[in-house]
């Protein structure tokens, strides 16, 4: 409650700086996050609402399924991934949770052409973020399994869900992927807000440059804002692309938001997601570095 009064009362001391921090949020969710994402999303929503004899699948088809559709989509493609699959019964609870960790991605086009080509001024080197990325979530995945007790499929004599009738898929596509657009923009928006404000106060009351504390706090709170701060205030640097490396690992809170929301559909446990996240902290940067 007090943090909720605290945020309202800065945004009414700096309706200004709150301001400028919503517009930048919503032309880089316009330009970085909405062409990259959107067609993708509906095409990966309109796969998941076909019909399909999933159950006779062995599992690691369904693992390799929702891992494509769900890494290479970007956030939050995976945990929509994942969260349909277990709505479908593709998935059980426990594969569910691990995969909602490990099919935790960037987009190849967001990595490679805002990251790659447009901040680090290099594809090339957008290629090997992404490699070192979706190595670091493998390798995660290979040592989570051995913590994960195995599970037989659910017997034939098990009581299948009702389902509702089926519709247009790409209709129930599209309306689905407008929701979750819907949420990213919001807490894009949100979030750049809050960590545009909350950078400026902390600047002033403790004496830190404006560039740190802007890159820290926007980094924080949005990932996508926090990349772009960096790259004004610490492109000239040569630790500028593991930099990007390490506030693309965090992910921010607007992202963590849009997975917990997005998951709490499915009644996925947030767990393996948590330890998932600290692994990519403290393994991207690294294997970012062997690679680059």
């Amino acid at each position: 409650m007090a943090l909720v009064w605290g945020l309202i009362l800065l945004f009414i001391i700096q309706p200004g700086i709150a301001h400028d921090g919503a517009v930048a949020g919503a032309q880089l969710f316009v330009r970085a996050l909405l062409p990259y994402l959107l067609p993708y999303i509906i095409l990966t929503q309109w796969l998941l609402k076909m019909p399909a004899s999933s159950k006779k699948n062995p599992v690691w088809r369904r693992f390799v399924k929702a891992f494509i559709l769900g890494s290479f989509g970007g956030f939050p493609v995976g945990a929509i991934t994942v969260t349909e699959m277990t709505k479908n019964d593709e998935l059980t609870n426990k594969q569910s949770a691990l995969l909602l960790a490990v099919c935790h991605a960037p987009g190849p086009m967001f990595i490679i052409g805002f990251v790659g080509s447009e901040l680090l001024g290099d594809v090339t080197t957008g290629w090997k973020l992404l490699i070192a990325i979706h190595l670091a979530n493998i390798f995660f995945f290979v040592v989570m399994t051995f913590f994960f007790k195995s599970e037989r499929e659910k017997s034939a004599i098990s009581i299948p869900k009702i389902k509702k009738a089926e519709g247009m898929p790409l209709l129930e596509a599209i309306k689905g992927s407008s929701t979750i657009i819907t949420l990213i923009a919001t807490t894009v928006i949100f979030f750049s807000a809050i960590g545009t404000v909350l950078a400026t106060v902390i600047s002033s009351a403790f004496d830190v440059d404006t560039g740190i504390a802007q890159t820290i706090a926007l980094s924080i709170f949005e990932m996508t804002t926090g990349v772009q701060s960096a790259t004004d205030h610490f492109s000239q640097l040569p630790i500028f692309p593991f930099l990007i490396a390490a506030i693309i690992s965090m992910n921010g809170l607007s992202i963590h938001m849009q997975v917990t929301v997005i998951a709490k559909a499915a009644n996925i446990s947030m767990i393996p997601y948590i330890f998932g996240r600290v692994w990519s902290v403290l393994t991207v940067p690294i294997l970012f570095y062997i690679i680059f």
